[in-house]
């Protein structure tokens, strides 16, 4: 074995005084600098958002354009972004509440109930599903999920409200498979990775004591998971929740692929809607007027303020939860 190294070759090792002085200054103003690079990006994009669409702004009011319902480009100019404000809300807070629940199931699955082998292949899936092109997805929604449920969902039951129930008919809309209800579930399916991979890495995060304090009272499987690991991890899980939500609100593809791009209220179960970027996509590159240009530029700064207080609101969450924890820990 070799002998272990003396003090006189361990104060020889130790760099220079000068050398640490300079390396601690040099690594603060790189980390300072990126970190001040990040926000000078944020700011500076909320800027020429904000400049490219005063326009639009100034000529229908800060408030005027967000609660406008009409939005015509071809004949009047006239420009309300409150259809697309709704169809984004919407869409992204029922694909939440429809994936949330088949999520954390998956998470707690691979954590606390998976072998390890099965677990290692479930994380894997998880990851692949979460990397896969948006485009992709919406290329699949259109050939086998809008005529799958078309087929066997919406026709059938559009059928049985125009023998049975025809008042319903208004709400059930044209069962056409391109829609609002087409599009929350490929948004759903998309948005399940990010909860799951999220909310699995917070249980695993859970102290071994909190599980073996429970198995010690006589808890059952279930009864650890439900009063110790869950409790314990909750402010992780829901900053997976919030995480997918915002990525859920800034979706384009499959949602623009596949919801229908209706622009005027009120929208119906299975009809067309539109969500705010699914409009900035489907009519940017017929913008020839400027007043249209500046419309779908301020459509994107009222889109980066929604995303700015979901994280604001996430952040605050998942702190204040994290206090919460502490405290009755």
């Amino acid at each position: 074995m070799a002998a272990a190294p003396s003090t006189y070759e361990l104060v020889r090792r130790t760099p220079p005084l000068l050398y640490r002085w300079l390396g601690d200054r040099i690594f603060a103003v790189l980390v300072t600098l990126f970190g001040l690079t990040v926000m000078g990006l944020a700011i500076s994009l909320a800027v020429v958002l904000f400049w490219e669409g005063s326009e639009a702004i100034k000529t229908f009011g800060f408030w005027g354009f967000l609660i406008g319902t009409t939005w015509d480009p071809a004949l009047t100019l006239t420009f309300g972004t409150f259809p697309f404000l709704i169809g984004t809300v919407v869409t992204s807070v029922a694909a939440l509440a429809l994936s949330f629940f088949p999520a954390l199931a998956v998470a707690i699955f691979s954590a606390e109930y998976a072998p390890r082998w099965l677990s290692h292949i479930i994380d894997a899936l998880v990851d692949l599903i979460a990397a896969v092109p948006s485009v992709v997805v919406g290329i699949w929604g259109i050939f086998v999920l809008a005529p799958w449920l078309r087929d066997h969902f919406y026709l059938p039951l559009y059928m049985w409200a125009a023998e049975s129930r025809p008042e319903l008919l208004p709400i059930i809309g044209s069962p056409m498979g391109y829609g609002m209800t087409t599009a929350v579930i490929v948004l759903a399916l998309m948005i399940v990775p990010f909860t799951a991979a999220l909310s699995r890495d917070a249980i695993r995060l859970v102290p071994k004591a909190q599980r073996e304090a429970c198995w010690a009272l006589g808890a059952t499987r279930w009864e650890v998971i439900r009063m110790a690991v869950l409790p314990y991890a909750r402010s992780g899980i829901v900053a997976g929740a919030i995480l997918s939500f915002g990525r859920a609100i800034g979706e384009t593809m499959a949602v623009a692929m596949l919801i229908g791009n209706k622009n005027t209220l009120p929208f119906d179960l299975f009809g067309p809607a539109a969500t705010m970027p699914s409009v900035i996509i489907n009519e940017f590159r017929e913008a020839v007027e400027n007043l249209h240009l500046s419309s779908l530029m301020a459509i994107g700064f009222y889109l980066f303020l929604i995303s700015l207080i979901v994280n604001l609101l996430a952040a605050y969450i998942q702190r204040k939860m994290m206090v919460a924890g502490g405290r009755s820990a």
